[in-house]
């Protein structure tokens, strides 16, 4: 069975990307939220980035040319901006540690 052929795969990249998209719309509010709002945003962003950073993974580990292709075109994409895969998650995180150590300054 080909990589993108599976139920699975396909219900878990919906997911994924639906849950990322909502989150997006969110952020631009994000200013707004009172200090709960803002840690269980974060809290959301993490759990995605942690899920995406898994979902990533399956698609290095497989042997499936689609996959394949679909990471080297990931990672073609992110060399434009001077980015690895590694790297956004790096940066990804460290945005998600300041916009913790701003809450905690906050009190």
């Amino acid at each position: 069975m080909a990589f993108f052929d599976s139920e699975i795969v396909q219900d878990e990249a919906k997911r994924l990307f639906g849950d990322y998209q909502q989150l997006m719309q969110l952020g631009s509010e994000y200013g707004k939220f009172d200090r709960e709002g803002k840690k269980l945003y974060i809290e959301r962003m993490e759990d995605v980035m942690e899920r995406y950073r898994v979902f990533m993974k399956r698609f290095e580990l497989s042997e499936d040319f689609q996959a394949k292709l679909t990471v080297e075109q990931l990672r073609t994409q992110l060399g434009q901006f001077g980015l690895t895969p590694d790297l956004m998650f790096a940066q990804m995180n460290q945005t998600l540690e300041r916009m913790k150590q701003q809450l905690d300054q906050q009190g």
